[in-house]
């Protein structure tokens, strides 16, 4: 299987970094091909252009300046997600990624001004992430990255299509027998993909 890796941490010492080479490193090892796509390595640019935003609803024309990252997401067959959660939300160059890259066209189809979900070809996908708080903290904050994973991914890939939400939460207060614990878990859900 074509698998898509998106990893947004930029300090390569993090844990965060840590839990995306071991992903990396257990698709691998299971046999699919991996794309991985570390955003900050690459200098994805988060913010949407004036341009970008008058041209967004023109499939075609506002593929121009992510068309790369287009193709990439439209050859995979799944997609795992990487990231640290920050003030309850994805860090900024996730979120610009997927404001810019999730176009019309590509992750939705506009019919009669109503947008229908059309990544049809993400057969499968995986968040991955950490948190600084507890869990039960998030929880009263309505805990977003959640919600976005297993509400709005699951409506926009595939129908049916499996989705595991993976989260290190109380990263603040961890111990190294902790973080050893879920990276393992996420090895073992990663050979398993």
């Amino acid at each position: 299987m074509r698998v898509l890796v998106l990893f947004a941490h930029p300090v390569e010492t993090s844990y965060g970094a840590a839990l995306h080479k071991a992903v990396v490193e257990e698709l691998k090892a299971a046999g699919h091909e991996v794309d991985d796509c570390d955003l900050y390595a690459e200098n994805f640019t988060a913010a949407m252009t004036r341009q970008e935003r008058l041209d967004y609803q023109e499939v075609g024309p506002n593929r121009t300046h992510v068309e790369p990252y287009v193709q990439r997401l439209l050859a995979a067959e799944a997609l795992v997600v990487v990231h640290p959660v920050w003030n309850f939300g994805y860090p900024a160059i996730l979120k610009g990624f997927l404001d810019r890259v999730f176009l019309p066209g590509v992750s939705f189809k506009l019919v009669n001004r109503k947008a229908r979900p059309s990544l049809h070809n993400i057969r499968k996908c995986a968040f991955v992430c950490t948190y600084g708080g507890t869990r039960f903290r998030a929880w009263l904050m309505g805990d977003p990255p959640r919600k976005m994973a297993k509400r709005h991914m699951r409506i926009t890939i595939k129908p049916g299509a499996p989705l595991g939400f993976y989260a290190c939460y109380d990263m603040n207060r961890s111990t190294p027998e902790s973080r050893e614990r879920f990276m393992a878990r996420v090895r073992a859900a990663m050979r398993s993909f």
